[in-house]
């Protein structure tokens, strides 16, 4: 990884890589996969204006009584997590998943990612789907990936996204998770969310992390373990239009944010068929690393002097992490995480 690449760096990289040994055309492959939730919603409608409306209105049928099923842990199918396209997206990067101690399969974890980049593109191929091998790394554990409860609302499109293992992203649902007995069970949180996309541009390791203690009363409701995991790379294979704190882009994107619920950042990369301008991703390799479990005590009565300790010491732990990988994935040695 160069994270200090510059976006006139991003074709000569691409050219590289272009050439190495992978799947031909892998983002096209990937893309036919990604179906949005505007395309899943207009199918819904258009169909009610063919001879095929029964389709949509067994469907709804069947939204109603399934409108429960995502904050229950959601529906996953082994099919759907071990799908080719999925390999050939991680060869794309590539994606790898780095284990850097054993989780116990009678317990449950909750895992903080960071950072969010662009799509979080790490995150969905190494817990959404198997072609990193999670099942291989952390065998007898279950992971779950939380998403922005917005997604849920949309036909078909709830149905695809929890097929990968994708839940909501409240409270009732990843206590659901957390408090399965008998244990096994893996939580994935991007803590920083929407507005920390708003960030993510090569050579960026700036964390929506300051203030955000919300996983941490998580953690201690459910006393369940905290873990770190970085992924190296997220935010290198998009650039970011230049949006400073104070900017009037940015004053607009957090504007849109409150009334949407998610962020718009102005992104590029590459093109299909050219490697100076388009909406596709630079093949620049991302590597998630997974930490080590920290200890969390349940209580059900917590103060914020808990809060902030247990908090604290996660981010010591995180930036152990990221200081001690660090080297390995081409980040200079002058360059620390920022919390905001």
């Amino acid at each position: 990884i160069n994270s200090a690449a510059s976006p006139a760096e991003a074709p000569s990289q691409d050219q590289m890589n272009h050439s190495s040994q992978s799947p031909p055309n892998p983002t096209i492959k990937s893309l036919l996969v990604f179906l949005s939730a505007q395309c899943c919603t207009a199918l819904f409608i258009a169909l009610l204006f063919t001879r095929f409306w029964l389709v949509s209105a067994l469907y709804a049928a069947w939204w109603f009584i399934d409108r429960e099923k995502p904050s229950k842990g959601g529906r996953r199918i082994h099919v759907f997590r071990n799908c080719v396209v999925w390999r050939y997206m991680r060869d794309y990067f590539p994606v790898t998943l780095v284990k850097t101690a054993e989780l116990d399969p009678r317990q449950n974890y909750l895992v903080a990612f960071h950072p969010h980049g662009v799509l979080a593109a790490g995150a969905f191929i190494n817990f959404c789907t198997e072609a990193s091998g999670f099942s291989t790394l952390f065998p007898g554990i279950t992971p779950h990936l939380m998403m922005l409860s917005l997604w849920f609302r949309f036909p078909f499109f709830r149905d695809y996204v929890m097929s990968g293992g994708l839940i909501p992203s409240d409270k009732e649902s990843a206590s659901y998770v957390l408090q399965k007995p008998g244990g096994g069970n893996l939580l994935a949180i991007i803590v920083g969310g929407a507005q920390e996309a708003l960030d993510a541009r090569p050579g960026s390791f700036t964390l929506l992390l300051k203030n955000r203690k919300g996983f941490v009363r998580l953690a201690i409701q459910n006393g369940t373990p905290l873990i770190p995991a970085f992924s190296f790379g997220e935010n290198d294979v998009f650039d970011q239009v230049k949006n400073p704190q104070g900017s009037w882009l940015r004053r607009i994107q957090h504007f849109l944010q409150q009334i949407m619920g998610i962020s718009l950042p102005l992104f590029h990369a590459r093109g299909i068929f050219q490697y100076s301008f388009g909406v596709i991703p630079y093949r620049r390799p991302i590597c998630t690393v997974v930490g080590k479990p920290i200890p969390v005590q349940k209580k059900n009565k917590l103060s914020e002097e808990e809060v902030d300790q247990l908090h604290e010491k996660y981010l010591n732990e995180l930036s152990e992490l990221f200081e001690k990988h660090k080297a390995k994935y081409n980040v200079p040695e002058d360059i620390h995480l920022e919390f905001i």
